[in-house]
């Protein structure tokens, strides 16, 4: 792809994360565009069904939100590198509301997107859990599918994110209990 198209592609997709995240899936494609400072027609070109942009958003943010989980490996101490990922993960559940209808609608072009959600953001789970786990700061009985579904309950049930950062931050709390260090 030349660079001026993926330039518009990802301002498209950073767009559509945007609005969807506020409006949901069903915004007219002038508004998406108009905040990515191009056509309809660059839209369509790119995205031909509006699902094609879903499921963009989605792998954008699934992609950074993994990618995040080796920078907090990198910068920080297990447990700290471990709380600090699942603080992002909250941020993305709660984008990802905007794109829950959808994701849920049936369409047959997300059919694969919750096995890669588990795939990618469970293999990044894993590796912070295990890094805490041997060093002793984490109780070692929990595995990443079981915590990404109970953050994402956390997240659902909270009516604000600041409550949801709170919750995560309790779940954090009870993870470090029992731990061997």
């Amino acid at each position: 792809m030349r660079a001026d198209a993926r330039r518009n592609a990802d301002a498209l997709t950073d767009a559509a994360k945007a609005v969807f995240a506020t409006d949901g899936v069903d915004v007219p494609a002038k508004v998406i565009a108009d905040r990515a400072g191009v056509g309809v027609g660059t839209l369509y070109r790119h995205f031909p069904q509006r699902s094609d942009l879903v499921v963009a958003v989605f792998h954008q943010a699934v992609e950074a939100c993994a990618t995040a989980a080796d920078e907090f490996a990198a910068a920080y101490e297990p447990d700290e590198a471990l709380a600090r990922w699942l603080q992002r993960f909250t941020e993305f559940v709660a984008t990802k509301r905007g794109l829950a209808a959808a994701l849920h609608s049936g369409d047959p072009a997300f059919e694969a997107l919750p096995a890669y959600f588990i795939g990618r953001l469970g293999g990044a789970l894993s590796g912070l859990l295990d890094a805490a786990a041997a060093a002793g700061t984490i109780r070692p009985d929990v595995d990443a599918p079981v915590l990404l579904r109970a953050v994402a309950d956390l997240c659902h049930g909270a009516p604000t994110p600041e409550q949801s950062q709170l919750m995560v931050g309790l779940l954090v709390d009870g993870l470090r209990y029992r731990a061997t260090a």
